[in-house]
């Protein structure tokens, strides 16, 4: 399929002319391409760095066909690379499909017994064991590793780290070792000073950031992936933890000041990106009311878009809009900078140099 583009390529913001031949960019004119569109505004395809394919909604496993629609409807919206932020599924099967969204795998959470959601995670009952887990996790991924740094503990009645520092260390070093990176999963705040310290690589949510962990993060470099539409969550979570009053008024205090706690990390220099959480209580296909979640934590709407497309990329290691780069593109009628609500409806995507039309995700659903 030979393609030509023409529009406004952020985040450069100059009008260019774009080919596409056997699915690969070109800024050199092609014979006898097919002209989508002669103007538009164009992004690099969206990142969701925090998406759970094969997660179905509302809890539990997805079957092969639950993990193809859930891609589809990602692709739909343009988010066309995905970091698939542990899965309990092996989702492999969808690399072999040229019309769903790439993915870099995290394998499988992994936590203590009762500390995080039945049935997703690896349940680690000595913490010793946890470095080779980790280890092995690595190998089977996509360069990632997640781990669950804190959850509910029910003999406190709170948030509670899962892990002893000097594990994490250990564990941290396991997966550097074997060429992956660390995420973890944290609400509060009395894992981060661990986690930080121990060299992690990411960490998400990150509700219970301070500013000292905040300084800590900068310091490192660490990423935050804030997964704001998520934490819209944490009110109703509060409401339904009656049993445990401490936590839940820790739930709403995190989520009260959810917007503060980025926009002084984003001040702070701390690289952050876009994730929505989807899959469980969040459903796909909502990148840009994440991209939009932004802006009510300071983000300019270019800062924005850059920690969803061409920053997110580069993180992630994955090309923009560039010569050779796989055309993997999306393309809008308004300009997103001064009107981010056309985020929610795509002119145009294209994924591996095919055009595809947007779709409604609720509809996708039934």
């Amino acid at each position: 399929m030979r393609l030509h583009v023409r529009g406004v390529v952020l985040p450069e913001g100059e009008v260019r002319d774009l080919w596409v031949r056997d699915g690969v960019l070109s800024d050199e004119p092609i014979r006898d391409a097919d002209t989508v569109c002669a103007h538009g505004w164009i992004l690099p395809g969206l990142v969701d760095a925090h998406c759970h394919v094969g997660i179905k909604h509302g809890g539990g496993h997805e079957d092969r066909a639950g993990a193809v629609t859930q891609a589809e409807i990602e692709r739909d919206a343009g988010a066309l690379l995905l970091r698939d932020a542990g899965s309990p599924i092996d989702t492999r099967f969808l690399d072999d499909r040229d019309d769903l969204p790439r993915i870099i795998r995290a394998g499988r959470h992994i936590a203590r017994p009762k500390r995080y959601i039945r049935e997703l995670g690896i349940d680690v009952d000595d913490e010793r064991d946890l470095p080779e887990i980790v280890a092995e996790q690595a190998r089977r991924g996509d360069g990632w590793v997640k781990l669950v740094g804190d959850w509910i503990d029910r003999a406190t009645g709170d948030l509670a780290p899962l892990w002893s520092d000097t594990i994490l260390k250990a564990a941290i070093d396991a997966a550097h070792g074997e060429g992956a990176r660390v995420t973890a999963h944290v609400f509060g705040e009395d894992a981060l000073p661990g986690l930080l310290g121990a060299g992690i690589d990411c960490i998400e949510h990150g509700t219970g950031l301070t500013d000292d962990t905040i300084a800590l993060m900068a310091a490192h470099h660490t990423a935050l992936v804030p997964t704001l539409i998520n934490i819209d969550t944490f009110p109703g979570i509060a409401d339904g933890a009656t049993k445990f009053p401490v936590y839940a008024a820790h739930m709403r205090d995190l989520h009260r000041r959810s917007r503060d706690t980025v926009a002084r990390a984003h001040e702070a220099g701390v690289p952050i990106y876009t994730g929505t959480d989807a899959g469980g209580s969040i459903r796909h296909g909502r990148i840009a009311d994440e991209i939009l979640a932004l802006t009510e934590a300071g983000f300019t709407p270019h800062d924005a878009l850059g920690a969803s497309a061409w920053n997110a990329r580069t993180w992630l290691g994955h090309p923009g809009i560039e010569p050779g780069a796989p055309a993997d593109f999306v393309v809008y009628d308004q300009d997103p900078r001064t009107n981010l609500a056309t985020l929610t409806t795509p002119a145009w995507v294209v994924l591996r140099g095919r055009v595809y039309a947007r779709r409604d995700p609720v509809t996708a659903y039934r």
